[in-house]
């Protein structure tokens, strides 16, 4: 698929901006304000595709993702994982004894919590980490700080007091690209399988759903639970598992599946990252 515009949540300078650089470099980035004017960017053709973070080694889920993710009409088509990395900057002269507040979003804020108690920091929320960037270049305040990617640096003319400031060395955050079409790729190379399904709200429904894929050998990476329609009744899981629905071990599980379930959707069938194997 060829990608000439990609649409990701936040303002340039975010993590999801450096994804689309590094992934897609000749392709145009679309800064959205939101999630749902990312997918509404993709389903409306202005974009060809999204990148959207889903998880967090350190702060978890993305949770409004795994929301929308179902009702999105897109189908994930790809993954990537970031090392994040967070540098503590401010306008050029500022120096680190000047630092009274520090600004970013709350996930950022989260994985950096170690610094900013070392050094007395209050911590203020801004709507993403290049916002925060952004918002302290536009201040011009010595005392004033933001915890965002390098990138963000060097956009809005920042200095950075301090590198990887970042609790955790292995902090690292998984995007997937969304399309409105899917892409199965070929069976054969390594290969993740996304896919909902809904039990009803009784005893062993789970048990027996996933039995399946524990007798056929299928390793399951990811259940996430959601109540459906706010209903206490019925859960609607979304599950990843290694593997194509092409293979005879998967086949036979999804085959399973949907004799204990209703509602089974795959979401997506694409090539596992590389990431996996090395951290495996």
């Amino acid at each position: 698929m060829t990608v000439s515009r990609i649409a990701y949540q936040g303002e340039p300078g975010a993590n999801s901006h450096l994804v689309c650089k590094q992934h897609h470099p000749d392709a145009v980035a679309l800064a959205c304000a939101s999630f749902e004017d990312v997918f509404a960017a993709v389903t409306g053709g202005t974009a060809d595709i999204a990148m959207i973070p889903i998880d967090n080694s350190i702060a978890g889920r993305v949770a409004d993702i795994h929301h929308f993710l179902p009702t999105s009409g897109l189908h994930v088509v790809g993954e990537h994982f970031l090392r994040i990395q967070f540098m503590l900057m401010a306008t050029p002269g500022a120096a680190l004894e000047d630092v009274k507040t520090v600004h970013s979003h709350v996930h950022a804020l989260g994985q950096c919590r170690k610094i900013i108690k070392q050094h007395g920091w209050t911590p203020l929320i801004s709507g993403d980490t290049a916002g925060a960037a952004r918002e302290i270049s536009e201040a011009q305040d010595p005392t004033q700080a933001a915890i965002a990617p390098p990138l963000a640096a060097e956009i809005y003319g920042l200095q950075i007091l301090q590198r990887d400031i970042e609790d955790e060395d292995h902090n690292t955050t998984r995007f997937v690209e969304l399309a409105r079409e899917p892409q199965w790729p070929e069976p054969g190379a390594p290969t993740v399988t996304t896919f909902i399904f809904n039990v009803r709200n009784i005893p062993a429904a789970l048990y027996k759903a996933l039995g399946g894929f524990a007798t056929n050998g299928v390793n399951m990476t990811k259940l996430e639970s959601y109540m459906v329609d706010g209903s206490f009744t019925g859960t609607q899981f979304l599950a990843e598992v290694d593997g194509h629905p092409a293979d005879p071990g998967l086949s036979r599980a999804l085959e399973e599946l949907r004799f204990f379930t209703t509602d089974v959707r795959i979401m997506g069938v694409y090539r596992a990252d590389p990431f996996r194997a090395e951290n495996g």
